[in-house]
């Protein structure tokens, strides 16, 4: 079947579309969800009184209208730029800074990067107004924003440069592999992202993550020895055990390990942590204990092979995406759709419109599916945790997290099925109960 120029634009345009009003409408039903239910579950009214309740409801309005709102310019903005053709028009203009440097237009490599940094330029601008609200207005307003206007440009500066750095090689060594790959170039792409890909994953801990915190190694004392006395009893390959301040960017708090290969390193956000009034009350944060019961959970993951299966699930799409790629970026039509003339087909166009555009129906099930497996994942591991004797402290866990997070713990089940990574609180609660059960009938 052959489509004119025409029809491909308005073809992607109707994929854009026909996504933004299948979100649009779960976030719809969330919303309602949000404003018509004030009654707190009978598994949370022992952690949670109305007040918070409350809180957690309002907070969970302003993120959705803020979704509904930021959703709606992004589809707007990218309807206009290739109904316009303004990605042609970004390429001639690139073409041009080239020129001024005596860059011939036939250096693709070099031109598909100059372009690169100028869209990657183009959507930090655009997307900022957003960026800044949701965090001095949005989280500000329910208590989560700890950062200063000073921490915020500089991280978003230095977000800016890795992301100029880590992308711009990646697409040039990509760009030269189907240029001179022949027909064995989806393979050979496909290896190349794959050993990139581990590349990053690996240096991720130990070399960009502490470019955005401070990491401190957890002190000694009795929360250390417990974890690593946890480690042990499981065989886990524990490095060291660290501390980050995520305190300086926000008052949501997280748990995780980290390393591909050798040792790991276990995380703790120091929001984590019990923090106490001056009357010595609790205020946030989990007991050793209940930090034990979530290290539980993540070494389920461990000890599932999670992280390896979520790689080799990740590979063999990326397979499948370069093979349609392979396919499709050929087809000339591709290219004077969104306004380039006869005869050029810059392959990093190419790669845009066939795996972002005319790929789209197809990213957006997949993600329906990895979203699905992720929480099967969680459920898993929440399971192993429960096998380790961590069921009570593991639901007193994930109900403080919720509490300190405002995480509102009625969700749609269309919205829940189709965005969440994670089960939800209620979800989880009672398949611990239920795991419980299991136990004491064996």
């Amino acid at each position: 079947m052959n489509f004119d120029e025409d029809a491909i634009l308005y073809l992607i345009l109707l994929f854009t579309w026909v996504e933004y009003l299948w979100e649009q409408y779960l976030s719809l039903r969330q919303l309602k969800i949000y404003k018509t239910n004030n009654t707190i579950p009978e598994d949370l009214k022992e952690m949670l009184n109305e007040d918070l309740f409350k809180k957690a409801r309002l907070y969970g309005i302003d993120k959705a209208q803020f979704k509904i709102v930021k959703e709606l310019y992004s589809t707007i903005l990218t309807s206009v730029i290739l109904y316009n053709k303004w990605i042609y028009v970004a390429w001639r203009k690139s073409e041009q800074i080239g020129a001024m440097f005596n860059i011939s237009p036939d250096r693709e490599i070099i031109i598909s990067c100059i372009f690169m940094t100028f869209i990657t330029l183009f959507n930090f601008i655009v997307n900022k107004p957003f960026t800044i609200y949701g965090v001095f207005v949005l989280e500000e307003r329910h208590g989560f924003n700890k950062q200063t206007v000073r921490f915020f440009i500089k991280d978003q500066i230095k977000s800016l440069f890795l992301s100029l750095v880590i992308t711009l090689p990646i697409i040039s060594v990509a760009i030269y592999i189907i240029m001179l790959g022949g027909d064995m170039f989806v393979v050979w792409l496909w290896l190349f992202t794959t050993v990139a890909t581990l590349l990053l994953l690996t240096l991720y801990p130990t070399v960009i993550a502490p470019l955005f915190d401070k990491f401190v190694p957890l002190p000694d004392g009795s929360l250390r020895t417990a974890i690593e006395n946890l480690a042990s009893r499981l065989n886990f390959p524990l490095s060291q055990v660290f501390i980050v301040e995520g305190s300086k960017r926000s008052a949501h708090s997280n748990a995780y390990f980290s390393g591909l290969f050798g040792g790991k390193r276990i995380v703790l956000f120091d929001t984590l942590i019990e923090k106490f009034d001056e009357q010595k009350q609790v205020t946030t944060g989990c007991t050793e204990d209940e930090i034990l019961g979530i290290l539980a959970h993540e070494l389920g993951h461990w000890s599932c092979s999670h992280i390896y299966k979520s790689i080799a699930l990740t590979e063999v799409n990326l397979l499948l995406l370069f093979s349609a790629f392979g396919i499709l970026f050929k087809y000339s039509t591709l290219y004077t759709a969104l306004g380039f003339p006869s005869g050029q087909e810059p392959i990093l166009i190419g790669l845009i419109v066939v795996l972002q555009m005319i790929l789209a129906p197809y990213n957006s099930i997949l993600s329906f599916f990895s979203t699905a497996v992720s929480r099967m994942y969680e459920f898993e591991a929440d399971n192993f945790a429960v096998s380790l004797s961590y069921p009570n402290e593991l639901r007193s866990a994930l109900i403080k997290l919720g509490k300190d997070n405002l995480d509102y713990p009625i969700y749609d089940k269309l919205y829940s099925a189709w965005y969440h990574s994670h089960p939800t609180l209620l979800h989880r609660i009672e398949n611990i109960k239920s795991q419980i059960t299991a136990k004491r009938s064996e």
